[in-house]
């Protein structure tokens, strides 16, 4: 706009619409408010008097439309598929609902990490490499080190109990899981990003639980918070805000197996593990019955669980163990560990393991080792659940799946 005429020039009209959309520039004009609320725009009450332009970055013909990226999926008009969406992530992140996505999972690792801060833990950064699989089974991507065989880590829980048994009390970290499961749901990923903990027990395994509460209950009441990011991410994902009870609620396993059995799932094994329709269908049962839709299932029997879990003292089909759960999607799973190398040896040995691939591990407890537990859960899982997404790879910067490898 000319100071002095008000007018725009041609050549300033040709110049603009020569600008392709997303293209990056630079204005110089002066504020202005406008008659009419701007519709379109972030800022919709106030506008631009534009005197200059300057095209910084021009983008190339876009492989979407973001107006059809930010739409509703269960409203009218052109949608982008996934697929797209995931293969131009670094376009698909622009809408404001993925902006909001993943300013709130920022939050759920720095609430996750304040929060063990101020109960004394201490932040550790273990290796992602390591000579055997931490998790037992075949869920492994092997490779080679320098001629010899290894494999990337399933999870930090051995580095974990390591630092436990050199004095660290408490601990956490934060930090990438690789899982190689040719699982294509909703809700798995072959890499994610882990939020571990563990801890010594001084009397009963309840103590880790005192401590997953209240967690998770901080981290709540600090995401609730975030009403800006919540209302954005609610205008393209409706959902239904989190209710959850303070305390959390605690189940034993055997009594979720009672009220499946009670509701008519009369094939649920009691000394197996839950599948997923039966974690969905129990947390609609706690849903109804103690209106929350966060709770703590704990005592899982012994063969649902890897080799290194302690077992019940009472009764050895059972473990102190426990699974936690968000709108009935499981997001942990920890348990009070083997400390003593004997019984360690035996359970590897049952459960299928190389002992030499462990023995470092094993060994680790031959010096003294406190008894100790401790859990994981997936910070993607966490925001996916919250927000009460459909899909993980929503709440995933770059997925990473059975058949995705890029970008970047």
């Amino acid at each position: 706009v000319d100071k002095e005429s008000q007018v725009v020039s041609k050549g300033m009209v040709k110049f603009v619409s020569a600008v392709s959309k997303e293209s990056i520039v630079d204005i110089i004009g002066v504020p202005v408010k406008p008659d009419n609320a701007v519709d379109g725009c972030t800022l919709k009450h106030v506008e631009i008097q534009g005197q200059g332009i300057w095209a910084v970055s021009r983008a190339k013909q876009l492989p979407f439309e973001i107006a059809d990226a930010c739409r509703r999926e269960d409203e009218e008009g052109p949608k982008v598929n996934q697929d797209l969406r995931l293969e131009n992530r670094f376009i698909d992140l622009r809408t404001p609902a993925n902006n909001a996505i993943f300013k709130v999972q920022s939050q759920v690792g720095q609430l996750f990490r304040q929060n063990l801060l101020s109960k004394d833990f201490v932040e550790i950064h273990s290796p992602k490499l390591m000579a055997g699989s931490s998790e037992g089974g075949s869920s492994v991507f092997a490779l080679k080190y320098m001629g010899r065989d290894a494999c990337l880590a399933q999870s930090p829980q051995l580095c974990k109990q390591m630092a436990i048994c050199a004095d660290f009390g408490k601990v956490f970290e934060i930090g990438p899981v690789f899982r190689a499961e040719k699982s294509f749901t909703h809700r798995h990923l072959c890499e994610f990003v882990g939020l571990d903990f563990e801890m010594t027990i001084k009397e009963h395994y309840f103590e880790i639980l005192d401590v997953i509460g209240d967690l998770f209950e901080s981290m709540f009441d600090g995401l609730a918070k975030m009403t800006k990011e919540l209302e954005t991410i609610n205008a393209q994902y409706p959902f239904e805000p989190l209710e959850y009870l303070k305390p959390s609620l605690r189940l034993t396993f055997e009594e979720g197996v009672a009220m499946l059995q009670e509701a008519g799932f009369t094939d649920v094994d009691p000394l197996g593990d839950l599948s997923t329709e039966t974690e969905r269908a129990l947390g609609k049962l706690v849903k109804d019955k103690y209106k929350t839709d966060f709770y703590i299932l704990h005592r899982y029997p012994l063969n649902a669980r890897p080799f290194y879990t302690m077992p019940a003292p009472d009764n050895q089909d059972y473990t102190n163990s426990y699974d936690v759960f968000i709108r009935g999607e499981e997001i942990i799973s920890g348990a009070q560990r083997i400390h003593e190398p004997k019984l360690l040896t035996e359970r590897a040995i049952a459960c299928g393991l190389d002992v030499k691939t462990i023995q470092s591990y094993i060994d680790s407890f031959s010096y003294g080792a406190p008894p100790h537990g401790g859990c994981g859960v997936g910070l993607e899982r966490v925001a996916m659940l919250y927000l009460g997404l459909n899909n993980i790879r929503k709440s995933s910067l770059f997925p990473r799946d059975p058949q995705r490898l890029t970008p970047p």
